[in-house]
């Protein structure tokens, strides 16, 4: 065989193995500080961010499955198209957050704060909520999730 012919194939090998190794999952992030980090489209599902600084980081399409974000700053953080279900968002500042389409079915959300989050298209489905912020939410729920195709108003249990 030639030189040419062993790299190809050792080359091959390398990339096909590298392919199978999963994206950072269950890793602890725990009080790690996080200022604009790039999380995007990667799964971290059940890895764990309490009291992590997530401020302007980037979580978009990223599968955030029952993630733990218990008291974690997510003050103007990218989670468009992210799944958080089943996510514990309890204590979590979501200030001016994006959750453009994303999917928080079955999350714990009590004392979380989402003041001037976009929640366009968000499905909140079975979300633990205070009924003080669910009121609040409910001013601006939006959209139909292109995932689940449930209304965001709908979700939300709105009047």
């Amino acid at each position: 065989m030639n030189l040419s012919k062993i790299f190809t194939l050792t080359l091959a090998c390398i990339i096909s193995f590298l392919t199978l190794i999963p994206n950072a999952q269950a890793l602890d992030y725990t009080k790690r500080d996080l200022f604009e980090a790039d999380f995007s489209g990667q799964n971290l599902s059940g890895s764990t961010f309490n009291k992590a600084n997530l401020r302007s980081s980037n979580l978009s399409n990223a599968n955030l499955q029952k993630v733990s974000f218990f008291g974690a700053n997510m003050d103007s953080a990218n989670l468009e198209g992210a799944d958080l279900r089943n996510a514990v968002l309890d204590s979590a500042r979501l200030t001016n957050a994006n959750l453009h389409n994303a999917i928080l079915e079955g999350a714990f959300a009590t004392n979380t704060k989402f003041e001037k989050a976009n929640i366009e298209g968000a499905d909140f489905t079975d979300v633990i909520l205070r009924p003080d912020i669910e009121a609040i939410l409910c001013q601006n729920a939006t959209g139909t999730n292109p995932t689940t195709l449930r209304n965001t108003h709908d979700t939300l249990y709105c009047e």
